[in-house]
């Protein structure tokens, strides 16, 4: 980018800068019509982005503070879906948002399920799959989740937070969610785990056999419910691919997504 360039981009974004000496005098007039329809633009994007932190804080504050990022984090790419991915890191920094110190993994839940709707597509291991199968070989058995899937641990209850405003859930209370976000269809929604299951899905996102990532939910919580997670991933189409282990004796090496 040129020096003119940079000083235009800039004056776009900062109705305060002057309008660029470099436009033609009838340009110089239209300028600042240009720059609210940027401004706006850019301001409506991150609304649509962020719905749950824009109803937290209200419209208008909403759209000031939207101006005050754009100045500090400006577009770096033409897909303006990435637009925004710097916002959880701004509320964390925002002077007048410090008392709110759960808004920046609202966020960043957000900027999850925006980063899950736009996931590609994958084949999904059909809900009856693992009835085949005796216990040796799904224990050593791995999975690979949908490229939809997210994990997201947050000490505030982000996931209440974002039910609460988005499907009109019950008020929080306080404490902590482990949150996944899913793909059945079309749209994603976060759905709260229980208690093991984060770190059981961390394991299995890592590679681990099933038998592994149980023993990782098991640490948390003796009681977990290994069939209780696996029959929710594969209702929630969450496993694309599972690996049979040659040495489980299972004829079948591996159970790809329809």
């Amino acid at each position: 980018m040129s020096e003119g360039q940079g000083r235009f981009a800039a004056a776009v974004l900062d109705p305060e800068l002057p309008v660029p000496t470099e436009l033609s005098d009838s340009a110089q007039h239209r300028f600042s019509v240009y720059r609210n329809n940027v401004v706006a633009g850019l301001a409506s994007a991150l609304e649509a982005a962020f719905p749950v932190v824009l109803k937290l804080l209200g419209d208008e504050f909403f759209r000031a503070m939207a101006c005050v990022y754009l100045r500090g984090y400006p577009p770096d790419s033409p897909v303006l879906m990435r637009f925004g991915r710097h916002m959880p890191e701004f509320l964390a920094e925002f002077p007048p948002l410090r008392h709110l110190p759960y808004l920046e993994d609202v966020a960043r839940l957000e900027l999850a399920i925006r980063a899950a709707y736009h996931a590609g597509d994958a084949g999904t291991v059909a809900s009856d799959t693992l009835q085949g199968l005796d216990a040796a070989a799904i224990a050593t058995a791995r999975v690979r989740l949908a490229p939809s899937v997210f994990l997201l641990r947050s000490p505030y209850p982000v996931c209440r937070i974002w039910l609460a405003n988005m499907r009109g859930g019950p008020f929080p209370q306080s404490g902590g969610d482990d949150v996944m976000i899913v793909r059945r269809e079309f749209d994603p929604e976060p759905i709260r785990l229980e208690s093991g299951e984060f770190e059981f899905l961390t394991a299995l996102q890592g590679g681990n056999s099933i038998a592994e990532a149980n023993d990782a939910g098991g640490a948390v919580i003796p009681e977990f419910r290994l069939d209780v997670i696996i029959q929710r991933l594969l209702g929630f189409n969450a496993i694309t691919d599972l690996r049979i282990s040659a040495d489980s004796g299972q004829h079948r090496d591996r159970i790809p997504g329809q």
